[in-house]
């Protein structure tokens, strides 16, 4: 039995350890490389943005040969509509893939674990089941703090019917998906900001003050001196947190502190790599043309997964 803390599971992907506790629930969208998108400093931003980071690791392994061989293979699954060309939507749809990846394979990890009858989908009754059955049978008495583990269990049930679109209790993939990462769906929003609140918010009057705030990320023990990070998030609180000067974080400021605006990189990339690669100017890659960018496009880094045969479904 594995009991998941989901009202914090998807809030701190990808954060190290030297960000202040309070900026990792800034949901940014996961980064495309972890290089500087600077082509004149080579394309090692382009290589990972096509590939993900993990699989860019290994492209020098590549001979031009399997490089040529398996860029037709890729090329082949990014050609969705299959007339021979891979545009802009296509190219951008499969950027986007790869930058997901790290949900896919955190959903995953979980699927068969959640599904016990095995039939694709995932109700709440198996994943309630299967996290807190136990400690159900029992009413909570044998875990020290039985009110957190009641509220943890409102709580999952709260997200679950918010991720499960057409409320038949059951939950598909994507319903999945939303429970697990709620931050990278629009419908969810609502919840992401929700929690947080509830998380930071310690006297329950719905909203945020400068003191919990900060207590969210730093607490002084035995007299320390605040940090300066500290000092500046303080600053950031007053003038740029609490947009409407009354001295606390409402749902709407929170949303905007917690789920910034963002520029699609991954559009962003696409339109570089066809600007970059298009030879014949009409918005749209050819194979020839991605043969004659291999120095640009570097085949080896868009095709190297160590294994890649037919079958790869994750491509």
């Amino acid at each position: 039995m594995q009991l998941l803390f989901l009202g914090t599971l998807a809030l701190f992907v990808g954060v190290t350890v030297a960000v202040p506790a309070q900026e990792k629930r800034v949901h940014h969208k996961p980064d495309l490389s972890d290089h500087v998108h600077d082509d004149a400093h080579g394309y090692q931003y382009d290589h990972e943005a096509f590939l993900g980071k993990e699989e860019a690791k290994t492209f020098d392994q590549l001979s031009p040969e399997e490089s040529k061989e398996r860029l037709g293979k890729i090329v082949d699954r990014i050609d969705t509509d299959k007339d021979g060309f891979i545009s802009h939507a296509e190219l951008h749809h499969w950027i986007k893939h790869r930058q997901r990846r790290y949900i896919e394979e955190n959903v995953d990890k979980h699927w068969k674990e959640y599904d016990q009858n095995k039939d694709g989908k995932i109700g709440w009754i198996e994943y309630k089941n299967t996290t807190y059955g136990y400690y159900m049978d029992t009413e909570f008495d044998d875990v020290d703090d039985k009110a957190s583990y009641k509220a943890m269990l409102t709580r999952d049930e709260r997200r679950f019917k918010s991720a499960d679109r057409d409320g038949d209790g059951v939950a598909t993939r994507e319903e999945f998906t939303a429970f697990l990462h709620p931050e990278e769906f629009d419908h969810m929003r609502d919840i992401v900001i929700q929690e947080t609140i509830e998380d930071i918010d310690k006297n329950g009057d719905g909203k945020i003050d400068l003191q919990e705030y900060i207590g969210d990320m730093f607490t002084s023990e035995n007299g320390e001196d605040e940090p300066d990070w500290v000092t500046t998030e303080k600053k950031h609180f007053s003038e740029f947190r609490d947009m409407n000067k009354d001295g606390f974080l409402d749902a709407s400021e929170v949303s905007h502190w917690i789920l910034p605006g963002e520029v699609d990189h991954a559009d962003n990339e696409a339109r570089h790599l066809i600007h970059e690669t298009d030879q014949d100017n009409d918005g749209r890659l050819s194979i020839s043309e991605i043969m004659d960018k291999m120095d640009f496009i570097k085949v080896s880094t868009i095709t190297d997964f160590g294994t890649l045969t037919e079958d790869h479904d994750e491509l």
